[in-house]
């Protein structure tokens, strides 16, 4: 692969160095290099810088449409609009949720509480249906109802809970009690028309009244993983700031769908199901057919594994529940496996998908080029599991590091500002793509940040360990990544 270098790559090795010479009294069996608060303090405020110049910054107020409202949703690698500039309702709720916690982050500044309450509004006033309650899917740059290529309004649960998510978020901010019943009529919603009374979980999709499409829509299974972990999301950003019985009971359904039936041996989330949680599978197809789906289907996407290692620990932090060893040996198997089979161990990122060939051993990469949402979901989590398990063979603090010089590498623009959509390593092409659409906003970047640069300022336990044993590389990994010697 070429390397596709940029103007300010992190000093990593600078860094590794450093945390070697923080304690020269460590035993000879093990060296523990834990540095003090102001090495992770440092990394903290070049993240800081990172977020606020690098991605906010060319995002906001760009984005903002003071003429219809909302956010626009396209912009060239220059940050020039481009495109028709509809509105989804997840990019609108991403924005939305976005400048409300950057406003909450930099309480100083003043360009993202104003940029939140604009988002809020549009919400509130054009993408909430005042007919039949719900959020539309989409709609014109100047707000008119967008129906699908079979002239209908459907809406879909992944859309919902987004709104969700941004709503609890602009409430936790700005204490605006019309946000917060927002919030609850978009749940009670949710809940009244898509809910499964027989088989839990969430219909992916509704007619505009909320009629649940129950045998799925288009070729689409009725459920998936992708919108449930989003649900479990929302629900999670919700419950923290109204704490409703049947709010809770809803989170603790989805924590333990997602924990116990759709992640699967040997650590991996399933896709896609039908209503009664078989998986949907298409080992048993021909590679044409398998082709065909774009996607496999039933592919291991490594970026919402340790998305969702992460998403479950929040839900099951903001339950209150105690010694929640399940929740965490799940999370920890969704991590390992995404490391041990997924990770690029030569300059760091996760590969976007893998798939379980019947015929092949081990699994098979077959995308491998990495998408921005799962190198910034992979930085957050490996920071997690890093201050969680220090002494873990699979030194989850070291490729930490690693993510983090890598995202500043071949992700950064560093010239136009913003993050590329897929890593320069494998994809040089990107370095001209869009730097947001109606699916890229700055919400898994931008958020992700945040929560790492809130976890580097803490201190004792949560500092680095970074380890040099003789018994291990370097740069090792308690197992290398299993491919097929055919990788596609």
């Amino acid at each position: 692969m070429t390397k596709i270098g940029c103007k300010h790559p992190i000093r990593i090795g600078w860094l590794i160095l450093c945390f070697i010479a923080c304690d020269a009294r460590s035993s000879a069996r093990r060296i523990d290099d834990s540095p003090p608060a102001p090495t992770r303090s440092a990394l903290a405020a070049q993240l800081r810088l990172a977020l606020r110049e690098k991605l906010l910054a060319p995002f906001y107020p760009r984005a903002v449409d003071r003429d219809n409202g909302g956010f626009l949703s396209e912009f060239d690698y220059q940050w020039r609009p481009t495109g028709s500039q509809d509105k989804m309702i997840v990019t609108q709720a991403r924005h939305l949720w976005t400048n409300a916690r950057a406003a909450q982050f930099f309480p100083g500044d003043t360009t993202f509480l104003p940029g939140a309450s604009h988002g809020f509004r549009f919400l509130r006033d054009v993408m909430w249906d005042k007919e039949y309650g719900g959020f539309y899917w989409l709609v014109t740059r100047n707000g008119q109802v967008r129906r699908n290529e079979n002239g209908e309004i459907i809406k879909q649960t992944y859309g919902i809970a987004f709104g969700i998510f941004a709503l609890a978020a602009y409430f936790d901010v700005t204490r605006d009690s019309v946000a917060l019943r927002l919030a609850q009529d978009a749940f009670h919603w949710l809940d009244k028309h898509a809910h499964d009374p027989l088989s839990g979980g969430y219909f992916r999709h509704m007619e505009r009244d909320g009629t649940p499409l129950r045998a799925g829509y288009n070729r689409n299974p009725p459920k998936d993983m992708n919108a449930s972990i989003h649900v479990l999301e929302a629900f999670t950003e919700l419950y923290r700031v109204w704490p409703d019985s049947a709010l809770r009971d809803r989170l603790d359904e989805m924590l333990a769908l997602i924990r116990d039936t759709m992640q699967v041996p040997p650590g991996t989330l399933t896709l896609l199901f039908t209503r009664d949680w078989k998986a949907v599978s298409y080992q048993d197809s021909s590679e044409a057919v398998r082709s065909a789906t774009r996607y496999f289907n039933d592919h291991v996407s490594f970026g919402h594994d340790v998305e969702t290692a992460t998403l479950m620990m929040e839900a099951s932090e903001a339950l209150g529940l105690q010694r929640d060893t399940a929740t965490l040996r799940a999370a920890k198997q969704l991590v390992d496996h995404a490391l041990h089979n997924g990770w690029d161990d030569a300059v760091g990122g996760f590969y976007d998908a893998g798939y379980y060939y019947r015929n092949k051993p081990g699994i098979t990469i077959v995308k491998d080029t990495k998408i921005w949402w799962a190198q910034a979901e992979g930085l957050k989590t490996l920071l997690i599991f890093g201050d969680r398990y220090p002494d873990d063979p699979l030194r989850y603090h070291e490729k930490f590091l690693k993510q983090w010089s890598y995202i500043t590498t071949y992700l950064v623009d560093h010239k136009h500002g913003g993050w590329y959509d897929f890593g320069l390593d494998t994809k040089a092409s990107a370095r001209r793509n869009r730097k947001a659409h109606i699916w890229k906003a700055a919400y898994h970047d931008g958020g992700a940040l945040m929560d790492v640069i809130r976890r580097l300022k803490t201190s004792g336990k949560a500092e680095f360990v970074v380890r040099r044993d003789p018994s291990h590389a370097a740069s090792g990994t308690a197992n290398p990544r299993e491919t097929s010697a055919d990788r596609q």
